[in-house]
């Protein structure tokens, strides 16, 4: 059986314009479970990460503005907090659908810790926005605690915080023993809890990994067929956003990297995504799609999204063949 590793971006729970109620991340979650359950009835095993962006803001702004009654949480905590949120919502959603499918797959979210070095360049240098906006007054006040605060001329002060690469999934062992059981895994949230080793022990760090990176170094160690990450585009675009705008349908890793380099993909949106697929391209994997979460059955069949390869395979695919059907056809 081929094993998908599926990334969904913030967009699959909260949509623009959303104000992120637990109503509408339910009614969202619904749509994208459709699509992954679709894709367990077509006979593919399915590990699941997700994003935690606007759910690990709220957080924090919970937590500020009960820190007069209550200790204020640590960035770790609530990012342990957000992959329980919305593991939650991502195992009901799923958990439903797969009953509406006639499908018994047992669904588990995992709490997962994703180990980061204390050395890595970022934690030096900041640059990952979180939380909330602020006046000149209050980012002073929150510089007095040890935060590291930037302006944004158009909208006041933020805090940013290290997002330092990941370099290990403590609980690999246990989500690889999962899946071979063939149970429908949710781990990774948020790229992980971050964590460092200091004396022997992991010790939760105030910082962010990338989901993407994660979702890649994950999917290398499990040896996954397929790395899919799901966003809101349709393709991976070069020019994107302007007149000369076209979309990449095939593309092999050193050309990729050839428009990384060109500066097509930008480090705030489409970059850590094409970094992630390089990344686990590099680590032996042999095959990932960037597409729209509507579009994931399609994806998989080769009839949407951008496919990526390592050079060598790239010439001997052609499109509606990337991947063959579990049982041995090929899905329409």
């Amino acid at each position: 059986m081929k094993t998908i590793l599926l990334a969904i971006g913030g967009n699959s729970l909260i949509r623009a314009g959303e104000k992120g109620t637990m109503a509408e991340q339910l009614t969202n979650a619904r749509r994208t479970a459709r699509e992954i359950v679709g894709l367990i009835g077509d006979g593919f095993r399915v590990v699941l990460t997700h994003g935690n962006g606007p759910q690990v803001g709220a957080a924090l702004l919970r937590s500020e503005a009960g820190a007069s009654q209550v200790p204020p949480l640590p960035l770790d905590v609530c990012g342990a907090a957000t992959q329980g949120e919305i593991g939650y919502i991502l195992e009901q959603a799923l958990e439903a659908e797969l009953r509406a499918a006639g499908l018994k797959v047992p669904v588990i979210g995992v709490l997962t810790q994703t180990v980061i070095s204390l050395d890595d360049p970022s934690m030096k240098h900041p640059t990952k926005p979180v939380g909330p906006f602020y006046s000149r007054e209050e980012a002073d006040r929150k510089r007095q605690l040890g935060w590291h605060i930037v302006e944004d001329a158009a909208r006041g002060y933020r805090r940013v915080v290290p997002s330092p690469e990941p370099i290990e999934i403590l609980e690999l062992e246990v989500i690889r023993s999962l899946v071979d059981r063939g149970v429908l895994v949710i781990a990774c949230g948020g790229g992980g809890i971050p964590v460092a080793w200091q004396g022997g022990q992991p010790v939760g760090v105030e910082a962010v990994i990338d989901k993407d990176r994660a979702s890649a170094l994950l999917a290398a160690h499990l040896h996954a067929d397929l790395f899919v990450i799901s966003t809101d585009t349709d393709f991976v675009y070069l020019d994107y956003k302007k007149p000369t705008q076209r979309p990449l349908k095939q593309v092999g890793a050193t050309e990729l990297e050839g428009y990384m380099a060109e500066g097509h993909f930008l480090p705030g949106s489409m970059g850590p995504k094409i970094q992630s697929v390089l990344r686990f391209l590099r680590d032996g994997g042999k095959q990932a799609v960037i597409a729209s979460a509507e579009n994931l059955r399609q994806a998989v069949s080769g009839h949407a999204g951008t496919h990526m390869y390592p050079d060598k395979a790239v010439s001997k695919h052609e499109p509606g063949t990337e991947i063959a059907h579990p049982a041995g056809g090929r899905r329409s």
